[in-house]
């Protein structure tokens, strides 16, 4: 993939939810050459309604992989895409590297690379930013590595949301270490919705040597996430988030909170470790110290601890 190709901005001529360019069902695919993919997203974004319309067409994701096996992709640019940028789902063995992603910071839903239902997936040495999530860990993934990406703007990585639909599989085994976020408006998220039709897990999870700068919410446990307005029921998550792993995560937090650990009443986070956090509040201002919330958790802390513990 060398040049540059753009994407048609006539909505009508793709399918709800499908992708711009899509890969199916392939074994040992190689995508390099160090290409851009432009969504054109800017003409696309006034249509991004699915917040207010449960009955929205979801925009397409530039560059989808559907059941692939032994995919590799290094040094391809995925800028202003229409939705997500990058979406793994159903696949196995996938390895990205030098992989850039640009859209503006008020851009919705452009998460940068979106895992869902996926093994053995490795991501590195990437640079993005844009207006949702750097990376996303859906439902069903497992044994998912994230390391040394820079990722801001946008909304940090997360592992979620979790919890929405019935029949979500588990999540275990991801790690995330290396990376540096900066001016993002999370660092490190899990959330899961309210109410959750079904059960679930997420488990074995390992986040380490990650660097924060100026950084809202640089770690956060969020079992009650719920975008819309129309989260009504007081149900707590059904999603149970045990063995989690917070290691050497240091930097500047902008928000006074830089620890939010809030649990869901119904299953509360079972095996949440802290150690060695150092998270200082980016104003400077030496008569404010960053604080930490905890709510439904018993975390264990090790080592240096700012924010001091909240038991």
């Amino acid at each position: 993939m060398e040049g540059y190709l753009k994407a048609s901005t006539d909505l009508f001529k793709y399918e709800s939810g499908g992708g711009w360019v899509e890969f199916r069902w392939l074994e040992g695919l190689i995508l390099t050459g160090g290409g851009t993919f432009d969504g054109q997203g800017a003409k696309a974004w006034p249509y991004n309604n699915c917040l207010k319309d449960s009955n929205c067409k979801i925009l397409p994701t530039s560059v989808k992989f559907t059941g692939t096996n032994k995919t590799v992709v290094r040094g391809v640019t995925s800028i202003n895409s229409m939705f997500f940028h990058i979406a793994l789902v159903g696949c196995h063995n996938f390895k990205g590297s030098k992989i850039k992603i640009i859209a503006p910071e008020d851009s919705p839903n452009t998460d940068g690379i979106h895992v869902e239902r996926s093994s053995r997936v490795y991501i590195s040495g990437s640079s993005i930013g844009t207006g949702d999530d750097c990376i996303s860990i859906g439902q069903g993934n497992s044994h998912v590595t994230i390391t040394s990406i820079n990722c801001g703007p946008g909304h940090g990585i997360s592992v979620g949301s979790l919890g929405k639909y019935p029949n979500e599989e588990d999540v275990s085994g991801l790690v995330v270490k290396d990376c540096e976020m900066t001016g993002t408006t999370n660092g490190i998220r899990i959330k899961t919705w309210p109410n959750s039709p079904g059960s679930s897990a997420a488990t074995n999870m390992i986040f380490k040597d990650i660097v924060m700068n100026n950084v809202s919410n640089p770690i956060i446990i969020d079992q009650s996430y719920c975008p819309s307005s129309t989260c009504s029921s007081k149900a707590p998550s059904r999603v149970k988030l045990s063995n989690i792993y917070f290691k050497n995560i240091r930097g500047t937090s902008s928000s006074e909170v830089a620890v939010s650990l809030e649990c869901s009443k119904g299953i509360p986070c079972q095996n949440i470790y802290l150690e060695d956090v150092h998270l200082d509040l980016s104003s400077g201002d030496k008569d404010k110290r960053s604080t930490s919330l905890c709510s439904n958790v018993r975390a264990k802390f090790i080592g240096t601890q700012i924010p001091p513990p909240c038991y």
